[in-house]
């Protein structure tokens, strides 16, 4: 059963799932669909187009699937798509896709937290099980991998992308693809180590791990440029 305030205003054309809680003023427009057991609190914005899976919280001031900010938006239908159990704090937005993008949606993958203040642009996409921390920025067309962390207040240039497990630092300027399973920081930002503790929490055993950093050593160590750098690990290093 459905616990939606008297005060919340839900389109008749919204499509809900079950155990739903929607709290005094929020706004849910017509061409939603809203999952099992999502809550979505007071004065949170949920436009159309917005595909959300089941167990997800949206927390008040958040808007989800307003317009893209880009001026080769011509009015046309385009998505976000959300998996499941995602939580989306107080005032994060998140923006549709663009036809000019070749993509026209926006999605965010399950298990994925959003903290306060962070914007997810027009055609993003990210991945499952990621955490992008209070104010992070990511513009247009940024792909955030699998298990990635995105520290506070860092910003994510247009079609960046940061790999699986990479941890990002807080106020970083991310203006290049950022590796997976590594740390990085500093201006201008920078290789600054494997993530070895995410790495082990995760369940990747010493040998990986060894492994993983024996390659960025001979990449970003070794003397070589990332060119031979990478064609050396090619050359040097099982496949996996």
């Amino acid at each position: 059963m459905n616990k939606i305030s008297p005060l919340a205003s839900v389109s008749p054309n919204a499509k809900l799932g079950d155990n739903i809680e929607i709290g005094p003023f929020a706004f849910i427009d017509e061409n939603v669909e809203i999952g099992d057991g999502c809550v979505i609190q007071p004065n949170a914005v949920i436009y159309p187009y917005v595909k959300m899976g089941k167990n997800c919280h949206v927390f008040p001031g958040a808007v989800v699937g307003a317009i893209p900010q880009d001026l080769k938006y011509e009015g046309e239908i385009t998505y976000v798509e959300i998996g499941d159990n995602v939580t989306i704090r107080e005032c994060v937005t998140i923006n549709r896709g663009t036809k000019a993008s070749g993509k026209g949606v926006t999605k965010i993958g399950s298990n994925t937290l959003l903290m306060s203040y962070v914007h997810v642009a027009h055609d993003c996409v990210v991945g499952e099980h990621c955490i992008l921390v209070s104010f992070v920025g990511i513009a247009g067309e940024t792909v955030v991998d699998d298990w990635a962390i995105v520290g506070g207040g860092a910003k994510a240039h247009q079609f960046s992308k940061i790999g699986c497990h990479a941890m990002v630092g807080g106020m970083s300027k991310i203006n290049k693809d950022i590796p997976p399973y590594v740390l990085c920081g500093r201006d201008p930002i920078c290789y600054s180590g494997v993530n070895i503790v995410g790495l082990r929490r995760r369940g990747f055993s010493a040998e990986v791990i060894r492994n993983i950093k024996d390659i960025y050593d001979t990449i970003y160590f070794s003397g070589y440029n990332i060119t031979d750098g990478c064609a050396k690990v090619e050359a040097g290093f099982p496949q996996s």
